[in-house]
């Protein structure tokens, strides 16, 4: 099922009228920033969603999520009016509309999997180079693991970097 979707105008006009924000993302996304006014319930909790008459507004960092949830989306909306914001808080932001932004909060857990995916491979290549072959292993245990979190949506290294000190206070 398809939602229909609202310009960042648009969903302005709409929260002016009394629309409710629904924030799809997870809480690290959600606590680095956010629309003021949004409420986040993560995709896997989404289904809890408090049943209401007014229209409700759901959105994600770019629609992208949003986009191809649309049929959960609509039945945790239990009848009333549903829409997706197209292009999510990047389009927000774009369109010049305001967020809150708190730069104390740690990066996106899957920013930090990515960043350390890749210092991973490129030490391990490095390593194998300079140093002895045996490293080009540590290469290859990382994409073996990458390949694993996106056929299963299973990630180590994302639920290890949750556990990090620096995660706990986001993830709360």
């Amino acid at each position: 099922m398809m939602l229909p979707t609202l310009s960042p105008r648009d969903a302005r006009v709409a929260l002016d009228g009394g629309a409710r924000l629904v924030d799809i993302r997870g809480a690290d996304e959600f606590a680095r920033e956010r629309i003021p006014g949004a409420v986040n319930l993560p995709l896997d909790r989404v289904a809890t969603l408090r049943r209401e008459e007014r229209p409700v507004i759901f959105h994600c960092k770019s629609g992208m999520r949003t986009a191809a949830n649309a049929s959960a989306l609509a039945a945790a909306a239990a009848g009333a009016p549903a829409y997706i914001l197209n292009g999510g808080v990047d389009a927000w932001r774009s369109a010049g509309q305001p967020t809150v932004v708190d730069r104390a909060q740690p990066l996106e857990v899957m920013r930090q999997v990515q960043i350390t995916a890749g210092m991973l491979v490129l030490a391990g290549v490095l390593l194998g180079l300079f140093v002895t072959p045996a490293f080009f292993g540590l290469s290859a245990f990382v994409g073996a693991g990458l390949m694993l979190a996106g056929a299963t949506g299973w990630c180590g290294m994302a639920n290890l970097l949750r556990m990090m000190p620096w995660n706990r206070r986001a993830a709360s």
